[in-house]
C-alpha cells in the first residue's frame, strides 16, 4: 500500500504536533528503548597505574585538598560516556591521594562509598567519629550518609581508589551532600576501630544488634581476606570442591547483619587466580571495575586483550563477554552495581534471555 501525498503530509503533521506537545511515539523509539540485548554507552577500557600514581602526586603539589572541590580524588572517565566523570553508568571510580600530614575534613552524603588501599599505610578515615585504619589490602566502607573524614598522620603521601554509585544517585535525583566541621572532629588512631572491637569477630554477633541495610563493620582486612582464599585453593587442592574453578578463589565482602553484600549498591569481592589459570567467558547484565592488587594477568573485554599488573584498573561494561588468564599468580579486588539489578529481578531475567537467544 502505498502512502499518498495528503497522507504522507498528513503524517507528517502528526510527528510536528507530538514535538510541539513535547511527545515521541514508541514506534519511532522502540530499538534504543528496548533493544534485544543491552547496549551500553560504556566501553570496556584500562588505566594504567603507572599513569594514574605520578598524575595524582602531581595534582597534591598543586591542587590543595580544600573545600569546595572536596577531596583530592580524580575519577576515571569512561570513553563511551564523554564529558562525564564515570566509569560506568551506574559505578564512580577514583584515584583519591593524601599528601604528608594533610587532612581532609568532614562530610556526608547519600551517596555510598568504599574505599580500597592498594599500597602504603598512615592514613585514618574517621566514619562517623570513629577512627579507621587504612592499610595495603583493606576494605574500608563509608555508608550513605556517614560523615566521614581522613588524616594522614605520616610524612609520606597515600593514595587508594573510591568506589561510589554516584552515577546511579545522580539518575535517581536521590543526592543529598552536607559539609561537616572543617576541622578533624577525631584524631586518635587506634590500631582497632570500635566498629572493629564490636563486630570484627567472624561468625559471632552481638546478642541484640539490629538488621542494617549496609555493614556495621567499617574495615575489611586484608589478613583475613588474604587467609580465606589461601584455605579456599588448599581445601580445593585436598579435593574439596571450595574454589570457584580449578586454582581460581573468591570471596564477597558480607554485611554481618543480614549476610548480604556489605553495601546496599555496590557489591564488593577478592579473587585469585593461580598461574596460567584461565575463566570462562561469561557475561552479566550490570557493570564492574576492577584493580589488580598483584601479579600480572590479560583480560579479555569482548573482542579486545589487554596485558594488566599491579594498580591497572579496567571496567566491564554490562553484557560485555569477559575472561581472565593469569601469568602469575594474580589478586584482583572488583566491584560492581549488581546488588541493584538482583533487587530489581533483572539477573535471573538476563539468564533466562540470553538462553533464549542462544538456543535460537
Amino acid at each position: 500500500m502505498t502512502t499518498t501525498e495528503q497522507e504522507q503530509a498528513a503524517l507528517d503533521q502528526l510527528y510536528r504536533d507530538f514535538g510541539a506537545h513535547h511527545l515521541i511515539p514508541l514506534w519511532t523509539a522502540r530499538d534504543d528503548l528496548m533493544p534485544l540485548t543491552p547496549q551500553p554507552a560504556a566501553v570496556p577500557h584500562v588505566w594504567r597505574w603507572s599513569d594514574l600514581y605520578p598524575l595524582a602526586q602531581r595534582s597534591g603539589d598543586l591542587v590543595p585538598v580544600g573545600r569546595g572541590g572536596e577531596r583530592r580524588a580524580i575519577a576515571l572517565a569512561n570513553p563511551g560516556l564523554p564529558g562525564l566523570p564515570y566509569a560506568t553508568p551506574t559505578l564512580w571510580a577514583a584515584i583519591q591521594y593524601l599528601g604528608p600530614r594533610e587532612t581532609a575534613p568532614s562530610h556526608h552524603h547519600t551517596q555510598t562509598a568504599f574505599r580500597f588501599v592498594i599500597d602504603g599505610e598512615g592514613v585514618w578515615t574517621n566514619v562517623e567519629g570513629d577512627p579507621v585504619a587504612m592499610r595495603r589490602g583493606d576494605l574500608l566502607l563509608t555508608p550513605s550518609w556517614a560523615f566521614h573524614e581522613h588524616q594522614n598522620v605520616t610524612d609520606h603521601p597515600m593514595a587508594w581508589i573510591d568506589g561510589l554509585d554516584i552515577p546511579l544517585v545522580h539518575q535517581l535525583d536521590a543526592g543529598f551532600f552536607e559539609f561537616g566541621p572543617d576541622k578533624l572532629t577525631v584524631t586518635e588512631t587506634p590500631d582497632r576501630s570500635r566498629n572493629e572491637r564490636l563486630w570484627g569477630h567472624p561468625g559471632l554477633r552481638p546478642i541484640g544488634a539490629q538488621d542494617q541495610p549496609s555493614s556495621p563493620l567499617m574495615a575489611y582486612r586484608w589478613a583475613h581476606t588474604d587467609a580465606a582464599l589461601t584455605a579456599q585453593l588448599e581445601l580445593a587442592d585436598e579435593g574439596h570442591p571450595t574454589a570457584l574453578g580449578p586454582g581460581h578463589a573468591g570471596v564477597r565482602y558480607s554485611n554481618p547483619t543480614t549476610g548480604g553484600d556489605a553495601l546496599v549498591t555496590i557489591r564488593t569481592e577478592f579473587h585469585r587466580l593461580r598461574a596460567g589459570v584461565r575463566t570462562e567467558p561469561s557475561r552479566i547484565v550490570g557493570s564492574a571495575v576492577w584493580q589488580v592488587f598483584e601479579g600480572e594477568a590479560t583480560v579479555a573485554l569482548g573482542e579486545q586483550r589487554f596485558p594488566v599488573e599491579k594498580g591497572d584498573l579496567f571496567v566491564v561494561p554490562s553484557w560485555c563477554e569477559f575472561s581472565l588468564e593469569a601469568g602469575t599468580q594474580v589478586d584482583l579486588f572488583r566491584f560492581s552495581d549488581e546488588p541493584v539489578y538482583d533487587a530489581l529481578g533483572f539477573t535471573g531475567l538476563a539468564r533466562q534471555a540470553a538462553g533464549r537467544q542462544e538456543n535460537r
